[in-house]
């Protein structure tokens, strides 16, 4: 899940490809290292909202970017469920910068005993 979540992150800074699919790459990114957070723990959630808001218990990430991430899941479920496809400039710069910091931390967890 780690390499594939890595993966995503690199290729969501490729800006060559389209803004929606920076967008989609950066969001399943996030998604996969929060969850991978989560499961560190010994838990598991289908729910994403959950997956993002326990972020600050298992890493420690601040309020702004799981704020970051909130809203980034939010414009997705929006483009996902009502063909709405407005990504601004800022969001995904921001939710690739909060993805970074999110991966940098992951990467520090030490294995499940």
């Amino acid at each position: 899940m780690l390499k594939s979540a890595q993966r995503g992150l690199a290729d969501a800074q490729n800006e060559s490809i389209e803004t929606d699919s920076q967008f989609d790459l950066a969001v399943e990114a996030a998604h996969k290292f929060a969850l991978a957070a989560l499961r560190r723990e010994g838990y598991r959630s289908e729910n994403r909202i959950t997956v993002y808001q326990t972020l600050t218990h298992t890493i420690g990430v601040s309020n702004a970017d799981i704020q970051i991430f909130l809203k980034a899941h939010n414009e997705r479920n929006l483009a996902s469920y009502q063909g709405r496809i407005d990504i601004g400039e800022k969001l995904l710069a921001d939710l690739i910068a909060a993805t970074k910091r999110l991966s940098t931390a992951v990467a520090k967890l030490a294995p499940p005993a």
